[in-house]
């Protein structure tokens, strides 16, 4: 007895002295290890990698950009049943441990003395994100120590909330998505709150094995561990048994989904890309921007399907090329069935499309000369004839004769496209071989509110728009005709159509210019002759203004040498020019005369919320013409500086005024506190403060530099009116507007089609042309082949908004004018029409009045005059 009580003595103290041994060796390890380790809160300075991402004006996603897809969310966004799914997987005691499990290291402990591995790493949550944050990945038990060490310090610091938040914002889960929310839309394309209990297991499953527990690359494997956290949650009653049931026996079903894009336009988030590396460099993919652009989703809309569908017009004049590809089935098997599906999906998932122009095979040629075809995600549909004939495409200029039988154009195995239209279904279709651009702006500012730079952006992600320098043909003449009127020139001018030859050692040994008909007019007007789109008279302005005083004043509009040959030439619009740059050009007659400068991205926030970023553009206040003409200095600023020197103290050093703020306490006694809403506009409507007597009022204000006068920019437009109501732009008519001005433009060979236009609030410049410069083809000019984009574009634009008309300047009168003299007319005339002038036209006509009654006068006008 008294042996064994001595034995039991011994083995109490030697317990003792190993638990003792045990607690000093814990006590040591912790005084080696932790003074190396980071403080817990250090936690809360560790930037996320978050993507870029790029919206539209009105908050719609266009893109996201960077190597890791993460959307962080807050603890009370997570749905309770991610938040169970994942605490029956990784750490059911979450809500009881100080940091680390007992439990689980002793089951840790046990399995490596039995089994020599280590196999179960016991860890909780709050350890796994510690070493998520601070440690490496590797199995040892220093490292172990270590994140136990840290597990305590975070729980010390941090919320059991928080803690799980920070958790499930930075675990990785498989196919670059970092974080659930963004796991959820990676694997289904929803939102956390639209998940499944069966989703939400699948997700919880992923921490133990990301790349092998997947459900993409493992589903099979991603199934079985999907079980296991379902029988867990069942085990915890986090669920039923009618739940657990109907989730286990769910399909697994998944794939990789991209970002859930609201709206396409990825020429813009390009451009936008670009700007944010060269602002921001290459923290700009991780450091969780939020860029607003100035892009209006439903104008960017409008612009993407007015330039699909007129190029899908053009291709479908020019004739059908033939298949993409033949005799597929030499390579799988023709048997129906779901093995052949699948193969042709695989083939066709390499081809380019979309939701409208889809890439199909060709199954089966009928008696009735209708086919059968398996279309890419939609499986197999039978087009009738009506929709496959085509005549064969020869040449730019040459189409085959009509097809009498589907065989002449298909043949079984055949990969081709069929577009589907609103008004015809199914078509047999083909990529257009045919490039577009178009851009619209709003011309108060610059802002660029749609852009579209190409059929297909991954097919081709040079940006038309922006990137490219064509010829302008007949566009640019209305920059031509600007330059003349502040030389001498006025709208009633008369100009002789007549022939001219030129040597000149810049251009071909001898330049004819000819109109496009080929015909000559004599003796036109100059409204008439922008009408007509004359090329003659536009050389003839352009030499009675002066290549170099012309260069001078079109230089204003923005645009560089490359824009402006000199020589002759340039009347015809033979320099290089960018669709964008066409539309700021554009821009200025539609604003009243001043420069803006066009801009893409407003604003930029940080992951937190911060503005980082604001756009801060020029304004040209059409509607206020009355706040530019007080607000112009003598001398005009350089682009980017206030034009006021004015600042009042309070306003410098006080704090941002609010929106919404009542009058009195953002403008101080200089705006009355209105009444009512009438009080405010009766007032409103006579009131004309100037800088002096309302610093407060224009404080701040960027006013774009005045580059042509206002009455220069109002002739040009009710020009451009007229060159839409009975000129080259009579096509626009069908949109049923009358404030809507632009020009036509065809280059030489017919290499471009272009067209502007533009009212008072939006400028739209179209384009079209092939990338390997060569003819469009007969009749292919301007008119036909550019401005229906623009013309489709602006019926979804306009729709339902008030007319926009230019205001005409104070400074212009109306006359009547003999058409075709372009003097004053007399009482009696009933061929007279009238016509704007400013004051020294008037006075200059009245001149010309007075001495035209002799014969001989300057109205005898031979083929070498330039007037």
């Amino acid at each position: 007895m008294q042996f064994v009580l001595r034995l039991l003595t011994a083995a109490a103290c030697l317990a003792f002295s190993l638990i003792a041994l045990a607690l000093a060796g814990v006590a040591a390890g912790y005084y080696y290890l932790a003074p190396g380790l980071p403080s817990a809160e250090t936690i809360r300075d560790v930037k996320l990698q978050i993507p870029l991402r790029v919206y539209s004006r009105d908050g719609r996603l266009m893109a996201q950009l960077g190597e890791q897809r993460r959307s962080p969310v807050r603890f009370d966004e997570i749905p309770e049943l991610v938040v169970k799914a994942f605490l029956a997987a990784e750490d059911d005691r979450f809500f009881e441990h100080p940091g680390f499990d007992y439990q689980g290291i002793a089951r840790a402990g046990i399995n490596y003395l039995v089994t020599g591995e280590r196999s179960q790493g016991g860890s909780t949550i709050t350890q796994q994100l510690a070493r998520a944050y601070f440690l490496t990945p590797e199995r040892s038990f220093v490292r172990k120590a270590r994140e136990l060490i840290l597990a305590v310090r975070i729980e010390q610091e941090f919320e059991k909330s928080e803690i799980l938040s920070l958790y499930l914002n930075k675990i990785f889960l498989g196919q670059r998505a970092y974080g659930i929310a963004a796991a959820a839309q990676v694997y289904f394309g929803k939102q956390l709150d639209e998940l499944t209990l069966a989703e939400a297991a699948t997700l919880a499953g992923i921490p133990k094995a990301p790349s092998q527990l997947n459900p993409v690359s493992g589903a099979a494997r991603a199934t079985q561990r999907r079980g296991y956290v379902l029988e867990r949650m069942l085990e915890l009653d986090y669920i039923d048994q009618a739940a657990y049931d109907t989730a286990v026996a769910t399909p697994m079903v998944a794939r990789v989904h991209g970002p859930r894009v609201e709206l396409v336009a990825p020429y813009v988030t390009e451009m936008v890309r670009a700007e944010m590396i060269e602002r921001f460099g290459a923290d700009a993919y991780t450091d969780g921007l939020n860029v607003v652009t100035t892009i209006d989703s439903h104008l960017q809309q409008a612009a993407n399907l007015a330039l699909a569908t007129t190029l899908y017009e053009y291709d479908r004049r020019h004739g059908y090329r033939g298949p993409r590809e033949r005799d597929v089935f030499e390579r799988i098997s023709a048997e129906p069935g779901p093995g052949r599906d699948q193969a042709l999906q695989a083939i066709l998932e390499r081809q380019p499309g979309d939701t409208d122009l889809r890439p199909a095979v060709v199954l089966a040629l009928r008696p009735d000369n209708s086919a059968e075809f398996f279309v890419r995600d939609l499986g197999t549909l039978t087009v009738p004839w009506q929709g496959l004939q085509w005549r064969r495409y020869l040449g730019d200029d040459s189409l085959g004769p009509p097809p009498k039988a589907v065989g002449e154009l298909l043949a079984v195995g055949d990969v081709v496209h069929l577009l589907h239209t609103s008004n015809r279904g199914w078509l047999l279709a083909q990529l257009p071989a045919v490039e577009g651009a178009f851009v619209a702006l709003d011309p108060a500012d610059g802002a660029t509110v749609a852009l579209a730079g190409g059929f297909d952006f991954f097919a081709s992600s040079y940006n038309r728009a922006v990137q490219s320098r064509r010829q302008p043909g007949s566009s640019f003449k209305p920059f031509i005709y600007s330059a003349g009127l502040e030389h001498g020139f006025t709208t009633a001018s008369i100009i002789n159509d007549a022939p001219l030859v030129f040597s000149d050692s810049e251009l071909e040994d001898e330049w004819r210019p000819e109109n496009y008909e080929r015909e000559f007019h004599g003796p036109t007007r100059m409204r008439e002759a922008l009408v007509k789109s004359l090329n003659l008279v536009s050389v003839r302005i352009l030499m009675g203004t002066g290549i170099e005083q012309a260069i001078r004043h079109i230089r204003g509009f923005g645009f560089d040498d490359t824009a402006l040959p000199r020589n002759l030439s340039l009347a015809l619009g033979s320099g290089g020019v960018a669709p964008w740059d066409a539309a700021a050009g554009y821009a200025i007659f539609a604003n009243g005369g001043r420069r803006v400068e066009h801009y893409v991205v407003d604003r930029v926030y940080d992951a937190s919320g911060r503005l980082v970023h604001a756009a801060d553009p020029l304004q040209a206040c059409t509607p206020c013409a009355w706040v530019n003409e007080v607000a112009s200095p003598a001398a005009e600023p350089a682009p980017g500086t206030s034009v006021f020197a004015v600042e009042s103290p309070a306003l410098r050093d006080g704090a941002p005024l609010g929106a919404g703020a009542p009058a009195s306490v953002v403008w101080g006694d200089e705006v009355p506190d209105y009444g009512s809403v009438e009080e405010m506009i009766a007032h409103g409507s006579s009131w004309r403060p100037t800088i002096e007597e309302t610093p407060l009022f224009y404080r701040g204000l960027r006013w774009a530099p005045r580059v042509i006068s206002s009455e220069n920019a109002f002739l040009v437009y009710d020009m451009m009116r007229d060159v839409i109501r009975r000129g080259t732009g009579r096509g626009a008519r069908s949109l049923g507007r009358d404030d809507i001005a632009g020009k036509t433009g065809t280059s030489n060979d017919r290499r471009d089609a272009w067209f502007s236009g533009f009212n008072g609030r939006l400028v739209g410049t179209a384009w079209v042309g092939f990338d390997q410069e060569r003819s469009l083809g007969n009749r292919e000019e301007g008119s036909r082949t550019a401005l229906p984009m623009w013309k489709y574009f602006m019926a979804r634009a306009l729709w339902r908004t008030p007319e926009a008309p230019l205001q005409q300047p104070p400074t212009l009168t109306t006359a009547r004018i003999s058409p075709d003299t372009g003097l004053l007319a007399a009482a009696a005339d009933p061929d007279a029409v009238f016509e704007f002038f400013r004051p020294s036209d008037l006075a200059g006509l009245e001149q010309a009045a007075g001495s035209a009654a002799a014969p001989g006068s300057a109205l005898q006008v031979d083929e070498t005059d330039i007037f």
